[in-house]
C-alpha cells in the first residue's frame, strides 16, 4: 500500500527529529509497503498545500501522530480538515498520546477511521492489512474505530517484550541535515545532533503523567552502541539526545550502558532524562566518562507534601543530594519543576525558585509552568471526579488553551493569583538567567580587547 505519515509543524526553528513516526516508516517499509513523509515541520507549509498533495498524489492510507497538548490538538484539527478535504482521501489513521486516551472523541472531531492505541510498530503493519481487507478490524488489537457511531475498541496490544528486534529509524526518508541542526547545552557549532532510544516506559507512576504502556524495556546496550554506530558513519552525528523517559532506570542498567560506551570508545556527547534517586557520585562519574554532558530531572516541586501528592517517589534531600552530586561530576542537571499541584500554595513556589536560583548553572533557561491534567492521567481523573473538569472536549476546547496558563486549579488560590505568582517566579528566573549570559558577554569583550584574545569568533548567537 502506499502510504504517506504526515510530521506537523510545530512552529520551531529547527525541528526535533520524529523518532517515533521514523520507527512506524521503517517497520512499513519491511513489511512491503511503499511510504512517504509528508515534513510540514521543515517547510512550515500551511494545511491548504496538503490537500494540494493529496489532490496530486494518489495514497492509499495518511497517518498522524501527536502527543497530548493544547497546541498538537488545535493543529491535529487543522491537518485532518485538509486531508477531510482532498478529492482522493485516502484512508485515514491516528495515534499518539493525544489520541489514545480518549478515542471516542478524537475519531468523531477528526473524522479519522482509526486510532492507534500504545506501541504502534506490529499495529500498524496488521491495520494496514485490514484496511487492505486481508483481515477484519476487529481482529487487530490495540485500535479504536466506530462502526455506525458506536465505538469499538480492540483488545490491549501486547508490548514488545524484545524492542531490539525494531529495525533502526528509516533515517533516509527525513531530512537528517535539518534535524542534526538542533541545539542542545554543551553542543558544539560544528557538532550534529540525532535522537535515539535506550529503552520504552517508565517504572514511576507520577498522578500528572499518562503512560499508554506500563513498566519498563531497556534497549541491549550492544544495540544501542550499533545504532550510534551507524549514526556516526552515514550522518556525522557526534551528539545523542536519548528521547527515552528514563535512561536512568536504575542504577545496575545505567552502569552497565556507560561500561559498555566506554569500552567501545563511542567517542559522543549525550544528553539523558534521569532520576535523582540513582544519581549517586560513582554513577554520574562513570556517566560523565561515557560522554554524559546533560541529564534532565523531573523534579517538580520542592515541597514535600506535594511531592507525595504526585507519587513522586522522592524527597528534598533526595533532590538536593543528586542535583548536587550531578554538579560536582560536571554535569548540567536540567531542571523540571511545575506548579499548582493538589495542595500546593505560595511557599511551594516559593522553594521552586529558591532552588533554581541556588543550583542553576545556566546550561538552560528554565521557567515553571502549571501543572495540567492531560487527558488518561490520574490528575485527569481526579478533575473530573472533583467536579473541576467535565471531560475531554471541556479540556481541550474551553480549559487547555494554552500549557503556560491554568487549565485546572488544583490548589486554594485564585486563578488571578496562580498567575500573579507564577509571573513573579519566572521574572526573577529569566533576569537571572540573562543577567548571568550579559556578564558572560561582557567578560568575552573584555578578553578580547584587552587580552588580544585571537580565538575571538564574533558576537554571535546559534
Amino acid at each position: 500500500m502506499k502510504l504517506l505519515l504526515v510530521v506537523y509543524d510545530n512552529d520551531s526553528f529547527i525541528s526535533n527529529f520524529p523518532l517515533g513516526m521514523a520507527y512506524i516508516a521503517a517497520v512499513c517499509r519491511q513489511a512491503g509497503h511503499d511510504v512517504t513523509i509528508y515534513n510540514q515541520d521543515v517547510y512550515h507549509w500551511p494545511e491548504s498545500h496538503l490537500t494540494d498533495y493529496l489532490n496530486k498524489n494518489h495514497f492509499d492510507v495518511v497517518g498522524v501522530g501527536v502527543i497530548g497538548g493544547y497546541y498538537q490538538y488545535r493543529k491535529l484539527l487543522k491537518i485532518s480538515e485538509a486531508i477531510n478535504r482532498s478529492s482522493d482521501r485516502p484512508r485515514y489513521i491516528i495515534g499518539g498520546h493525544g489520541p489514545a486516551p480518549e478515542p471516542e472523541y478524537f475519531l468523531k472531531k477528526t473524522g479519522a477511521e482509526v486510532v492507534v492505541i500504545g506501541e504502534g510498530e506490529r499495529t500498524i503493519i496488521e491495520l494496514l492489512d485490514a484496511l487492505d481487507g486481508k483481515r477484519s478490524l476487529s481482529s487487530v488489537d490495540g485500535i479504536a474505530y466506530l462502526e455506525e457511531g458506536k465505538l469499538h475498541k480492540t483488545q490491549k496490544r501486547a508490548l514488545i517484550e524484545d524492542i531490539d528486534t525494531i529495525p533502526f529509524p528509516a533515517w533516509d526518508l527525513f531530512p537528517v541535515d535539518h534535524y542534526s541542526l538542533v541545539r542542545l547545552p554543551h553542543i558544539k557549532n560544528s557538532e550534529r545532533c540525532m535522537l535515539v532510544l535506550s529503552g520504552r516506559g517508565c517504572t514511576f507512576k507520577c498522578n500528572f503523567c499518562y503512560r499508554m504502556d506500563e513498566g519498563h524495556r531497556a534497549r541491549s546496550s550492544e544495540g544501542i552502541i550499533e545504532e550510534i554506530k551507524v549514526l556516526k558513519k552515514d550522518y556525522n552525528i557526534s551528539y545523542i539526545d536519548f528521547q527515552d523517559e528514563l535512561l536512568m532506570s536504575s542504577v545496575q542498567r545505567t552502569t552497565e550502558l556507560c561500561e559498555k560506551f566506554i569500552k567501545a570508545r563511542l567517542n559522543c556527547k549525550w544528553f539523558c532524562n534521569g532520576r535523582l534517586n540513582y544519581a549517586t557520585p560513582d554513577v554520574l562519574k562513570l556517566m560523565k566518562e561515557a560522554g554524559c554532558v546533560f541529564i534532565n530531572y523531573g523534579i517538580e516541586s520542592l515541597d514535600e507534601k506535594a511531592l507525595r501528592v504526585m507519587n513522586k517517589a522522592l524527597t528534598v534531600k533526595m533532590i538536593t543530594t543528586g542535583i548536587e552530586n550531578t554538579l560536582a561530576a560536571g554535569i548540567s542537571p536540567g531542571y523540571n519543576i511545575i506548579f499548582g499541584n493538589i495542595g500546593e500554595n505560595e511557599e511551594s513556589l516559593k522553594k521552586g525558585v529558591e532552588f533554581l536560583l541556588k543550583y542553576d548553572d545556566h546550561a538552560q533557561m528554565r521557567t515553571i509552568r502549571p501543572v495540567t491534567p492531560y487527558p488518561g492521567s490520574p490528575l485527569y481523573y481526579y478533575a473530573i471526579e472533583k467536579g473541576l473538569l467535565k471531560d475531554c472536549e471541556d479540556f481541550y476546547e474551553r480549559k487547555h488553551i494554552n500549557s503556560d496558563l491554568l487549565s485546572v486549579n488544583f490548589t486554594d488560590l485564585s486563578d488571578n493569583d496562580v498567575h500573579r505568582l507564577l509571573y513573579e517566579a519566572n521574572k526573577a528566573l529569566i533576569e537571572s538567567y540573562y543577567s548571568h549570559h550579559l556578564k558572560k558577554s561582557l567578560a568575552t569583550a573584555e578578553n578580547l580587547y584587552f587580552n588580544r584574545d585571537a580565538s575571538f569568533r564574533g558576537f554571535r548567537q546559534t
